[in-house]
């Protein structure tokens, strides 16, 4: 079974996040990607997972 990826511009695209953000979040150690060659991936599952930290990260600060 082939899993679901995006390159950096659909993610971003994708989760209305700038570039800068993207890269921000990879070195803060918040978001996994691939790296086949010189480009950049990002699985589904993972961005998934991103979406979900980011909710959890929003609903402590509201407590």
């Amino acid at each position: 079974m082939e899993q679901e990826i995006y390159r950096v511009n659909d993610f971003c695209l994708r989760y209305a996040i700038s570039r800068s953000s993207f890269y921000r979040e990879i070195r803060a150690n918040r978001l996994r990607v691939m790296k086949r060659g010189c480009r950049t991936y990002i699985a589904r599952t993972d961005a998934e997972a991103w979406v979900e930290s980011q909710r959890l990260v929003g609903d402590s600060e509201n407590v």
